[in-house]
């Protein structure tokens, strides 16, 4: 059984980190070692990740019926931008399945040490902020190409590495490469999609092999987990071409501050 503040506090930070640029492995990781909790379980990552799967496909509930069907047509040769932002998606993914596919679980593992996640949550932040002042801002994620794709995949890879942020770094690419504020979000977002349900059921195929599973705590922490990261998402791009970029890396910065302190 998992205790309830744990359920809430884990599903919440889920919730807001999986989508904001300042890392949701990192959270998950450092805070039950903080408030010396037992490790949750993979169980629980599952429900949590499931949660936000759920939050990002009902935020895109509008969109994705048309870029579906205009990707089947595209099949009969006729392209169109919905269809291309999908083959661009497709494209962005692969890098980070193969890397997926090369990384094992020992070194996965010996990946999550805190000093690690200092370094990336320091470095990583720092190049969102540059990325954020010297992008010129113009281009829409309709206009990804299979170039600036590729790109934006091979950085999501390297966020296998905690405290990189996976949306941290493909907005940070995305900046560089002239995406404006919002267009790097929603493309972030719509590839957490295939993200999260290829690492998804590669868990839960894990979780199979489980017995005694809490179902009651894994739904609480889908429900919790759902409902903030679609909060988060909803705000997020509403505030971003506001607000930049800039709190979120002051925040990083202070994290990882903090985190150097703490383990040092």
């Amino acid at each position: 059984m998992i205790d309830p503040l744990q359920i809430w506090v884990l599903a919440i930070l889920q919730g807001l980190t999986e989508f904001l640029p300042i890392s949701s492995s990192a959270h998950l990781v450092l805070v039950p070692q903080l408030l010396h909790w037992q490790d949750q379980g993979l169980a629980f990552d599952v429900a949590l990740h499931v949660g936000s799967l759920i939050a990002v496909l009902w935020y895109f509930r509008c969109d994705l019926g048309p870029l579906f069907s205009h990707w089947f047509v595209s099949f009969t040769g006729q392209h169109s931008p919905e269809s291309r932002l999908v083959w661009s998606v497709a494209l962005s993914t692969v890098p980070i399945v193969i890397v997926g596919l090369l990384l094992s679980d020992e070194l996965s593992a010996a990946l999550r040490n805190p000093l690690i996640i200092v370094g990336t949550t320091l470095i990583f932040g720092a190049l969102l902020g540059i990325a954020d002042i010297i992008s010129v801002h113009v281009h829409d994620e309709y206009s990804v190409s299979w170039r600036k794709a590729l790109l934006i995949g091979v950085a999501q890879a390297i966020a296998v590495i905690p405290g990189t942020s996976r949306s941290g770094i493909t907005m940070t690419a995305g900046l560089f490469l002239g995406l404006t504020r919002t267009a790097c979000a929603r493309y972030s977002f719509l590839l957490s999609i295939p993200v999260i349900s290829l690492a998804g059921s590669y868990d839960a195929y894990k979780l199979i092999q489980q017995t005694g599973v809490d179902w009651s705590g894994l739904l609480m922490g889908v429900v919790i987990s759902g409902f903030t990261a679609y909060a988060c998402i909803t705000l997020f791009i509403r505030l971003l071409n506001r607000i930049g970029m800039l709190p979120f890396v002051i925040y990083r910065f202070f994290l990882g501050g903090f985190l150097l302190w703490w383990f040092w």
